[in-house]
């Protein structure tokens, strides 16, 4: 039963067999699922926050107060929640022009991209506080993490009186910057002979993919790499063995308190991915456990994420919120063992791949 909707998945898209449990499968039908249920919808998403963001700092910088760096901040969460839900697809028009790299640095591990945050602020460079002259610069000083360093870091306040006019100048244009950024990729989705065309329709002379099942391991990867970089790379940056061992501020965005948020929405953004692919509908009757589990422990996974909102220092130091976060590390580890064991077998698909080798 396995095997004949494995070959659905696989076959050239134009064909499907349909195993004696289901109804026929297509890897376009996968593809377009989540296309058009998450991706998509999810860019649109990132681009209207992220033109809030920048509409908020236009207006801090013209009128500042703290009542408009207050909302500035407010509308600044709503991108990093709104970027973390589609964080994920680390593949597709996101990766051109160093994209990626350019909407966040991160990590930083020997702080030089905080340095040259710091120094662009400190010397008032002219040139990173244009639209056009920061999307030059170094990748660390034109993302989300250099926006959150002006709006949270150490001096923000000044941004509520005229002593801030540079650094909130410099904001705008990072802001402006981000949103160009989403607007371009949200762009590069939405065209209907573009990626998601080539994505969805493999064929032996479409030069990205081949086959359904290359289509199909694309979106597997989502998952799983998108896995390991929750666990390994966020998560335990800052989360120790012990409280002992623990490093608030290694925690991504820990300055505005943004970090068990951020972990939510990337978990919220699989979840949604998921449900959009409807690849439990794909499975056997007796392999559909695993996608029920799979719902299950992203649904559990979101709520123990969402209990350790807050600053990172005080989540750390509170051993209820503390807890939260040793089950969330605990969850994405069965959902590791979920994705890319048990999933990736029942559609005969090769797991422990990472795109995250060398980070």
């Amino acid at each position: 039963m396995l095997k004949h909707l494995f070959i659905a998945l696989v076959l050239p898209l134009g064909l499907a067999v349909a195993g004696p449990a289901s109804a026929a499968v297509q890897a376009s039908d996968v593809v377009n699922g989540a296309v058009d249920g998450f991706i998509r919808p999810a860019y649109a998403s990132l681009q209207q926050h992220t033109a809030s963001t920048a509409k908020a700092v236009k207006a801090l910088c013209a009128t500042p107060s703290q009542q408009a760096l207050d909302a500035a901040r407010v509308e600044f969460a709503g991108a990093v929640t709104a970027w973390s839900t589609i964080e994920i697809v680390r593949f597709g028009p996101i990766t051109e022009n160093n994209r990626l790299e350019r909407m966040l640095y991160w990590p930083d591990r020997k702080g030089l991209g905080l340095k040259q945050v710091q120094a662009a602020v400190a010397d008032k460079d002219a040139s990173a506080a244009d639209a056009a002259g920061i999307a030059g610069k170094s990748i660390a000083m034109q993302g989300l993490g250099a926006l959150e360093f002006v709006l949270h870091g150490t001096d923000a306040e000044t941004l509520a009186g005229k002593d801030g006019a540079y650094r909130c100048a410099y904001g705008l244009a990072i802001a402006g910057n981000v949103e160009t950024i989403a607007t371009d990729v949200s762009a590069a989705w939405a065209k209907p002979d573009g990626f998601a065309a080539q994505w969805a329709s493999p064929s032996p002379d479409n030069p990205l993919y081949r086959d359904g099942s290359e289509a199909v391991t694309e979106l597997m990867g989502a998952f799983i790499n998108g896995l390991e970089l929750v666990r390994d790379q966020r998560l335990k940056s800052f989360f120790g063995a012990s409280s002992g061992e623990d490093k608030p501020k290694q925690a991504i965005y820990w300055r505005s308190g943004l970090t068990g948020a951020a972990l939510a929405a990337n978990l919220d953004g699989m979840n949604r991915l998921f449900q959009a692919s409807n690849l439990g509908d794909a499975l056997p009757k007796d392999e559909r456990w695993i996608a029920d589990s799979i719902e299950i422990q992203l649904v559990n996974g979101i709520a123990a994420a969402g209990k350790a909102s807050g600053s990172a220092a005080e989540v750390l130091a509170d051993p209820k919120r503390r807890a939260a976060l040793e089950h969330f590390q605990l969850i994405t580890s069965s959902l590791s063992n979920l994705f890319g064991t048990r999933l990736s077998a029942a559609f005969g698909l090769t797991a422990g791949f990472s795109s995250l080798d060398g980070d």
